[in-house]
């Protein structure tokens, strides 16, 4: 049976795939920057003899598996390629060796992965009908996010995937299970760029100026009100601020200027952009009845992630079937956000979480962390489901 035959493979391979994982971890390249990293996964597909294509969205990669009989079936399998503007603390021997850049949110585990599935999947290409679309995606975790650039420059075209998966690393769920959420799984997320204009002058006299800093307090509060008393609770919402910064302040002057940052996240397209509305217009009004100037920037970013339910079941038996009831667990809704969302409002899409955590290890680190790892048993696992996955997709839309 294929499926013993891919798990067998997914055995023979996992050291090679630790050894790709690991080199990928010590040369991570920025958003926007993975030109090393592209070359690599185009030279591992030539040695493995798949057909592809380099420098979809400048670095991006994308292969072909020609299954036999010449089926027009089409699915898709997808990782990210970036790593992140992080210092590394591990003391591996795998270590980053690029001061200031790790790969700390698993993309050297997704893109590890998805070389070693593509390995196994040319090997049993006779095995089964139709074309595996491989998609190495740069720029995952920078706007406007590599995934809306491949889209653009025709990576779901030319042969057309009717559906795709993708998979993330997920410290918190224990190496050899994974978890999956149907429907709407992950936020969409805009950045908030906020401006307050005042006059500035000295302290003690503050009659004599327009305080920005206290103008920002009141926007603050009242931006909160977006969340606890605009937004239906049906809806999942965040609005958080992480950073606010005054121009030429100090204890003894109002500054002229005060600049704040932050995040709006939420699972409603319609809701989204009535939210933005809103923030404009509290943090205008405030400003002007106070005297000051408002101005808000938002940087519309991916949109929520939505797992097509009927796909996600499908996944959720072969799952099971694969690695045992027992191993796959259902997740809750996150906040978080990814560009997968992209792929998943353009077609039935499945993006599940992988575990690599270990206790007993010490592997528990979150992600976007300087001490991120992960239990590398995860990668016999993830390399064979991904095969397995694919191959039964293109069985079942025979």
């Amino acid at each position: 049976m294929i499926k013993e035959t891919i798990k067998a493979l997914s055995n023979a391979y996992h050291e090679d795939v630790i050894a790709i994982r690991r080199h990928l971890h010590q040369h991570p390249e920025l958003s926007y920057q993975e030109k090393e990293t592209g070359l690599f996964i185009a030279q591992k597909l030539e040695e493995y003899g798949i057909p592809y294509e380099h420098g979809i969205a400048d670095n991006g990669v994308v292969g072909l598996i020609h299954g036999r009989n010449g089926s027009d079936k089409v699915t898709a399998l997808r990782a990210d390629i970036d790593a992140l503007p992080i210092l590394e603390a591990n003391d591996v021997p795998y270590k980053s060796k690029k001061e200031g850049i790790m790969h700390a949110c698993g993309h050297d585990v997704h893109t590890a992965s998805l070389l070693g599935a593509a390995r196994i999947l040319n090997e049993v290409k006779d095995q089964f009908d139709g074309t595996i679309k491989l998609i190495f995606q740069p720029a995952e975790e920078r706007l406007p996010g590599g995934a809306s650039i491949m889209i653009k420059e025709g990576v779901l075209e030319n042969p057309a995937p009717s559906t795709i998966f993708g998979q993330h690393v997920h410290p918190p769920l224990e190496v050899g299970k994974i978890g999956l959420r149907p429907g709407k799984y992950m936020a969409s997320a805009d950045e908030l760029y906020l401006t307050v204009k005042g006059q500035g002058g000295h302290a003690a006299l503050p009659h004599d100026g327009i305080d920005p800093i206290v103008i920002t307090a009141h926007i603050i509060t009242a931006l909160q009100q977006i969340v606890s008393r605009n937004a239906n609770p049906a809806i999942p919402s965040v609005l958080s601020l992480g950073k606010i910064n005054s121009t030429g302040g100090a204890t003894n002057i109002i500054p002229n200027e005060v600049k704040l940052e932050g995040t709006f996240r939420t699972m409603n397209e319609e809701w989204r952009f009535e939210a933005h509305r809103r923030m404009k217009k509290i943090a205008h009004s405030i400003a002007e009845g106070m005297g000051g100037e408002a101005d808000l920037h938002i940087l519309v970013g991916y949109p929520f992630l939505v797992n097509d339910a009927p796909l996600t079941q499908k996944v959720r038996q072969r799952a099971e079937e694969y690695l045992g009831k027992e191993n796959v667990v259902e997740l809750p809704i996150r906040m978080t956000a990814e560009d997968f969302a992209y792929y998943s409002q353009a077609m039935p899409a499945c993006f599940y979480r992988l575990g690599t955590g270990n206790p007993e290890k010490g592997i528990t680190s979150p992600i976007h962390t300087n001490t991120f790892d992960v239990d590398e048993e995860c990668l016999s696992l993830s390399i064979g489901l991904m095969a397995w996955l694919a191959v039964k997709e293109l069985e079942e839309r025979e």
